[in-house]
C-alpha cells in the first residue's frame, strides 16, 4: 500500500478482491455438498453429472486465477502498461457481466422465502458489486 487512503487504496482494494475471489474458488470444492447436488443430480445421467462437476472445478478454478493476478500483482495492474490495462479491463468485463447475472439470469424462485438462500443472493449481489467496482476503479486509475 503506497498511498494514504488505506482502506480505500484501489491497490489495497485490488488484494482484498484478490484474496476473496481465491477463497471463492477454493470454495467451489465444498460447494456441491452446500447445495446438495449429489441427490439434485443423482436422477440425470452419468454425462450430465461429470460435465456439472467439471464446469464447477474450471469455474473454481477461473475464480482462483482471476483472484491470483490483483492479490499479487496489484500495483503492476496499475503501473497503466497495455498488457496491465488489458487484464483490468477483462477483469471488468468478466465480473460485470457476472454482476449482470445475478439479477438477470437466476430467477428469484431460487431464493424467495428460504432464508438461507435469500442471504446467498444478497451476499453475492454485495460481492459481485464490490469486485466489478473495484476493477472498473482501477481501469478508470489508469486511462
Amino acid at each position: 500500500m503506497n498511498g494514504s487512503l488505506g482502506l480505500f487504496d484501489v491497490e489495497f482494494q485490488l488484494r482484498l478482491v484478490g484474496a476473496a475471489l481465491v477463497g471463492l474458488g477454493l470454495f467451489h470444492a465444498l460447494l456441491p455438498r452446500v447445495i446438495d447436488w449429489p441427490s439434485d443430480l443423482a436422477g440425470t445421467s452419468l454425462m450430465t453429472r461429470q460435465v456439472s462437476y467439471a464446469h464447477l472445478f474450471f469455474i473454481g478454478l477461473t475464480c482462483v486465477l482471476l483472484g491470483l493476478l490483483p492479490l499479487f500483482l496489484g500495483r503492476e495492474l496499475l503501473a497503466g502498461t497495455p498488457l496491465g490495462t488489458a487484464l483490468l479491463t477483462g477483469q471488468t468485463l468478466f465480473w460485470g457481466a457476472r454482476w449482470l447475472f445475478q439479477f438477470t439470469v437466476f430467477s428469484p424462485r431460487l431464493w424467495r422465502g428460504d432464508a438461507l438462500r435469500t442471504l446467498g443472493h444478497v451476499g453475492f449481489s454485495v460481492l459481485w458489486t464490490w469486485v466489478t467496482a473495484v476493477f472498473a476503479c482501477a481501469l478508470w486509475q489508469v486511462l
